[in-house]
């Protein structure tokens, strides 16, 4: 969640991380700060907040040099404060950190035995002065940072610049994302592809134990032992143009208006539709996920409301028993996975530090493993048997929209994958679901059309201090993932439920100033639904439905009714979802908040 760049050259290195840290705001910080080797010394700036503090900062005592480090901080260990910001500094070193140091404690009581004194309630603290500890004439600079890494138990992403060779970083990595990007007399270490792209598009990305000595035109990657290692040098081909507003107020928006071209890349090339199969990478296609006894997946917030609903249709479809579990209870229960188990992990991200910890316990036990993923080459993919990548393009907005619904339809491609290869689909009905899927972006793109009548809607729902999402079978994952999207950006209370089980407790919330947002199109569950909703009537709730085009009855009891097209029901939960994107986006910007980077959040849950 924390961001960092690095830079060596032979340019003046701060505008080129300030404007780096900028591109890496998106991920959610709390602090910020710049370090550069100046005149044999270290000089420093950091500031509490937005980057717009440092930015005034170093307008006011301005800092020049050619090798710097700078980052983003999301407050773990310590509050947010300018002390605690990175980088940190300690004697002729200073370094920034993402991850956590979990004996750190330890370490620092025997640092201060020696006679260390510490500036900050950080973590992160006790590894500048480690390295100090280990730093002499024969160790020298990366032989330093290297003993002082075989002391840290935990996860990091290091990136530290020395006093005595002010031409030089060296960068780590264990458990958290670092990437080297390679120029031309210029090399630059970053937490993210973003931070760099707009100076180069070649990417070296580091691996565990990975430590890289770096200098303007070489680099050197050892292990922990100092033992040389090789990592490819990889071409990214995505453009920093998909990382811009073009015009929107606010990127989250941008992106619900690019989700039926990003479905579209999904299904681009993956459809065989005359023939009803899908065209899977052979590493996927060989995983033959279809002969598993079960299959696991595995996810956090948003990316879990999507495995949810993949469960209902790869049972539904290839009728294989599937477990959905939140990655940070996975990963403590002790779970029951076997060599004939499939496991997917699903993340946005690649980097989400509790479904990689999953990932793990499951490549430990044997089982296959498949990953849904939008970033190329991150941790999560490069740990997989095989990646089904989303094709989403960079999300900036912290509160995930175009990237949940790639996922959703990657995991329908999947089913339909599955169910072919076990026969539990005709070719006939393959083809019949892939018709209704390919439909999808049209269908968003008449949604999108409607945006203003759903502020409209959300205008008059501003004073409302809780709301209900209600919907069943396909539609529960959908309640449940417009209620997150509303808490996350509106910061108004929201919880969603099965709908059949609002006898059991939820009724009684309902009165007449409680929203009821109800996912009801016409399926096999609509009538037990509607008489649901007659309930929630008789006691004056506010009935916000989503309906089939059609639909002459949920209407006539709904304050409000927004309509999706008479459609198959595999392509009923994109057009559902759009509506509660629009919903909570107009909700929030009509309150006044700060959309793209709501409070407390962050992008990327690289720490527990």
């Amino acid at each position: 969640m924390c961001g960092i760049i690095g830079y060596t050259g032979n340019r003046d290195c701060v505008q080129i991380i300030q404007s780096g840290l900028g591109r890496l705001a998106y991920r959610g910080y709390d602090s910020a700060g710049i370090a550069v080797c100046s005149n044999g010394d270290i000089d420093l700036r950091r500031s509490h907040g937005k980057l717009e503090n440092l930015i005034a900062r170093l307008t006011r005592e301005p800092l020049r040099g050619h090798t710097g480090i700078g980052h983003t901080r999301w407050a773990t260990h310590g509050r947010p404060s300018e002390s605690n910001a990175h980088p940190h500094r300690y004697g002729k070193f200073a370094i920034v950190h993402n991850g956590i140091i979990e004996n750190f404690l330890e370490l620092r009581q025997e640092l201060i035995a020696r006679g260390h004194e510490f500036s900050s309630e950080t973590d992160t603290e006790i590894v500048a002065h480690l390295i100090s500890e280990y730093y002499t004439p024969d160790t020298g600079f990366a032989g330093a940072v290297r003993a002082a890494l075989r002391r840290v138990r935990g996860s990091y992403a290091i990136v530290a610049i020395c006093a005595d060779f002010p031409d030089e970083i060296v960068a780590a990595r264990l458990q958290s994302p670092l990437l080297i990007a390679l120029g031309d007399g210029e090399n630059f270490a970053a937490s993210d592809i973003a931070a760099v792209l707009a100076h180069s598009r070649r990417i070296i990305f580091l691996e565990d134990g990975d430590i890289a000595h770096i200098k303007a035109d070489t680099v050197e990657i050892q292990d922990i032992t100092g033992q040389p290692v090789q990592r490819p040098v990889k071409t990214v081909q995505w453009d920093i143009s998909a990382a811009e507003k073009q015009g929107y107020p606010h990127y989250m928006l941008k992106e619900i208006f690019e989700q039926p071209q990003k479905i579209t890349d999904t299904f681009r090339g993956r459809i065989l539709e005359d023939e009803g199969q899908i065209n899977l990478d052979e590493k996927t296609a060989n995983l033959e996920f279809e002969k598993c006894s079960r299959i696991q997946i595995v996810a956090c917030g948003t990316s879990y409301h999507a495995g949810l609903l993949g469960k209902y249709i790869i049972e539904k479809l290839a009728r294989i028993p599937v477990d959905v579990d939140v990655a940070s209870e996975y990963r403590y229960r002790n779970p029951i996975i076997t060599p004939q188990d499939g496991f997917i992990a699903i993340s946005q991200s690649g980097e989400t530090a509790d479904t990689y910890a999953c990932l793990k316990i499951a490549r430990e036990r044997g089982s296959k493993i498949l990953s849904i993923c939008n970033v190329m080459d991150s941790t999560i993919p490069r740990a997989s048997d095989a990646t089904f990548y989303t094709r989403a393009d960079p999300e900036i907005g912290v509160a995930s929209t175009k990237a949940f619904t790639t996922q959703l339809a990657s995991l329908m491609l999947l089913a339909i994958h599955f169910a072919r290869r076990r026969q539990t689909i005709t070719a006939g009905d393959a083809r019949q679901l892939l018709n209704a899927l390919r439909s999808v972006p049209h269908h968003m793109e008449t949604i999108l059309e409607t945006s203003d009548s759903v502020r409209s809607v959300a205008q008059k729902l501003l004073r409302a201090s809780s709301f209900l999402y209600l919907g069943r079978n396909v539609h529960y994952p959908i309640a449940l993932e417009g209620a997150l999207k509303l808490k996350e950006i509106s910061y108004i209370h929201a919880e969603a439920y099965p709908s059949g089980e609002m006898k059991h407790g939820p009724i009684a919330l309902i009165d007449e100033k409680l929203p009821v947002v109800v996912i009801a199109p016409k399926n096999a569950t609509y009538e037990k639904t509607l008489s649901n909703l007659q309930e929630v009537k008789a006691r004056g709730g506010r009935i916000i439905s989503i309906v089939s085009e059609g639909d002459d009855m949920l209407p006539r009891v709904s304050e409000h009714a927004f309509v999706i097209p008479d459609c198959e029901e595999i392509v009923q939960p994109f057009l559902s979802v759009l509506y509660l994107q629009l919903l909570a986006y107009h909700i929030a910007d009509l309150l006044g908040n700060d959309v793209d980077q709501p409070r407390n959040l962050a992008k990327s849950v690289t720490v527990e």
